[in-house]
């Protein structure tokens, strides 16, 4: 696990949007502590180092608050929409050999036969993993793919001891021929060519 997963939190004792914006102004982001029974936990934690950490997807937390060390997983993460900020993180306690389910990203990797393209489908995957071995992306392989392919989800290669749980015949990557615009190019032209002939041949009659 990366040192930037290791966060030290602060037990919150202030609630509210004033209280909120204090945290941050602490350089710190609010965020609540919650699941396997438990009463949910407000925490404050290191703003820069829970950012750095957050740029990776299904990353696992250890989060340290007062000298007790828990597994957690960011379950929502808030952001203003304008400056792009952090305000609020929902961090759900997991346990060593726990199996979650979480949204993966799909990347796709290769390139088709020549003359084709591939068109994403679907952005990600929802799959049922071990806690501690969740994976940030799946690749989808187009490697010399011929048009009318379809990759779906149950063609993915998972990591071992995952499951899928979208449905096998999702369509996640379809590999098609790019379309030809240039005969509708030109007759969009050709009928623009004619309103204007038309504007001036009345613009005269007046």
């Amino acid at each position: 696990m990366s040192d930037n997963n290791k966060l030290v939190a602060e037990t919150r004792t202030e609630f509210g949007k004033g209280a909120a914006r204090r945290t941050r102004r602490n350089n710190q982001i609010p965020a609540v502590l919650y699941g396997h029974g438990t009463a949910p936990v407000h925490v404050a934690l290191p703003g820069h180092q829970t950012m750095l950490a957050l740029k990776q997807s299904n990353a696992l937390f250890e989060i340290e608050l007062d000298g007790t060390t828990q597994f957690a997983l960011a379950k929502d993460v808030q952001r203003d929409p304008v400056k792009n900020v952090i305000e609020h993180v929902d961090l759900l306690i997991v346990k060593k050999g726990e199996k979650v389910e979480v949204e993966v990203n799909v990347h796709v990797i290769g390139e088709p036969v020549p003359g084709t393209i591939h068109i994403v489908q679907s952005q990600t995957v929802v799959l049922e993993a071990l806690a501690t071995n969740l994976p940030e992306w799946i690749e989808a392989d187009v490697t010399g793919r011929e048009a009318g392919t379809v990759i779906t989800a149950g063609d993915l290669v998972l990591p071992e001891g995952s499951a899928l749980i979208t449905e096998a015949d999702a369509d996640v990557v379809l590999i098609s021929v790019p379309q030809d615009n240039s005969a509708d190019d030109e007759a969009a032209a050709e009928v623009s060519a004619q309103q204007a002939a038309a504007s001036a041949s009345a613009a005269e009659s007046e």
